[in-house]
């Protein structure tokens, strides 16, 4: 599952990201009692397992944060930021890190389908439980290791999501880019966002 412009997946920057939880884990990090944010390890994560951020968008990070409070999940919502190099990052705003996809899905579906069992399904309102998503981006990731193949640092992915800006719209209000961040390493930093 190589692609011939391999040398493409190399982000040349570092990019902004932005993380909504709880300001217990926020301030924790802040202060340097806790080194990293947890890896999800869910199996309907977006992008597979890791850690994840909203890129460039710390009003969605809060929202997140804020949703997550309603729901009994958080009890103070915050935002921290990280500056972070994607390094060999599975893009899929790109050609080629869609088709690695696209590839890893066929290899999945033709393993599951000779043991007759169905596929995980992404469920939901903008398919937000990604049981399938999930598990064919982990698949992925488990060939290239099994494989001794240059393995994803981070992943990247832009999702439409929530309700049309206006009659007819091809824009969302919720339309996002997320990052999954597949090694510690990857983030060289985290801060507190500076608020208006």
């Amino acid at each position: 599952m190589s692609s011939i412009w391999e040398l493409y997946e190399y982000q040349p920057a570092f990019v902004v990201g932005f993380h909504g939880c709880d300001a217990k884990i926020g301030e924790g990090i802040l202060s340097g009692r806790i080194k990293h944010l947890e890896f999800s390890r869910k199996k309907w994560d977006w992008l597979g397992h890791g850690i994840y951020f909203w890129e460039g968008n710390p009003q969605r990070a809060l929202e997140w944060a804020e949703e997550r409070k309603e729901q009994g999940k958080i009890i103070t919502p915050f935002v921290i930021g990280a500056i972070i190099d994607l390094k060999h990052c599975l893009d899929l705003l790109d050609s080629s890190g869609l088709q690695q996809v696209k590839d890893a899905y066929r290899t999945l579906e033709t393993g599951y389908t000779k043991i007759s069992m169905p596929l995980p399904m992404n469920t939901g309102k903008d398919k937000a439980a990604r049981k399938l998503d999930c598990l064919v981006i982990n698949s992925l990731h488990d060939y290239l290791a099994a494989n001794g193949l240059p393995e994803y640092d981070s992943v990247r992915a832009m999702f439409p999501e929530g309700d049309e800006l206006y009659t007819d719209a091809g824009f969302k209000d919720k339309n996002h880019i997320q990052l999954c961040i597949r090694e510690k390493s990857c983030i060289k930093g985290y801060f507190r966002p500076i608020t208006p």
